[in-house]
């Protein structure tokens, strides 16, 4: 939302279908880097944290990645190897974090995400610098965490009904579905507008598809715009019936976001 005489407007919130730290990417990651002035005025940190119950590799190459991504658009970047709760609750991290203005969280669980960050000192500084004008951007498990509700896509995968768990609530309304094209594509349409319906109520379910970011500027309120290759689809309630597709550079209004 906008700011008011109270205090400033959070900063730029970019959620990512996939394609973290790719080419991809870099319309996207450049205009987020613009709202803090360009690349010589952002502080980038790159946060592994959803890959952090897997091989050791896995977190390592997400953060060399985001490192390189970002050193080759000009900004300063540090990874932040917060791969566990005893991590985020590690004080090691805060000077790090309190000093950035460019959060960048890459793919993996988002359940776990969500779980390792809730509640603890990591999470409070970055929702508080991000509240102040910092960007916040998640792509795939990292987009996911950022809404209300986290579906549980395994259960969506052998035709169960999904159920959903808490995410960490930066756009509470919202429950965000990655990889969308591939997800349509491999499960089914119906069993996907299965999984949409049981949503909780109230719920706003948007698909982002790969390679493909929805956006909010600063101080533009309910308005989002899609940035990428692809598309976003809004599911705007279970009497929808299907979704409204919304193109590279079209504006997506989201009330009450």
């Amino acid at each position: 939302m906008a700011g008011t005489a109270d205090g400033p407007a959070p900063g730029a919130l970019a959620l990512v279908g996939s394609g973290e730290y790719t080419a991809a990417m870099d319309g996207t990651d450049r205009a987020l880097l613009e709202t803090l002035g360009g690349p010589g005025a952002a502080q980038v940190v790159v946060l592994p944290t959803a890959a952090g119950h897997e091989e050791p590799t896995s977190p390592a190459r997400w953060a060399r990645e985001g490192v390189e991504h970002f050193t080759r658009l000009g900004a300063q970047v540090q990874p932040a190897l917060i791969l566990n709760r005893a991590d985020a609750e590690d004080p090691r991290w805060l000077d790090l974090l309190e000093a950035a203005n460019f959060y960048y969280f890459s793919g993996g669980d988002p359940q776990y995400l969500a779980a390792t960050l809730a509640g603890s000192p990591t999470w409070d500084v970055i929702r508080r610098r991000y509240a102040a004008g910092a960007v916040l951007a998640g792509c795939s498990a990292g987009a996911m965490a950022f809404g209300g509700w986290i579906p549980n896509m395994r259960a969506a995968f052998t035709g169960r009904a999904a159920d959903w768990h808490p995410a960490l609530g930066i756009v509470p309304q919202l429950m965000v579905l990655p990889h969308f094209d591939r997800m349509a594509n491999f499960i089914g349409r119906a069993v996907l507008w299965r999984m949409v319906q049981t949503a909780p109520a109230g719920a706003c379910v948007i698909g982002v598809d790969e390679n493909t970011a929805l956006v909010r500027f600063p101080a533009t309120a309910d308005s989002w715009q899609v940035w990428g290759q692809q598309t976003v689809s809004v599911f705007d309630g279970p009497s929808n019936g299907g979704a409204t597709v919304y193109q590279t550079g079209q504006r997506v209004i989201l009330a009450g976001t």
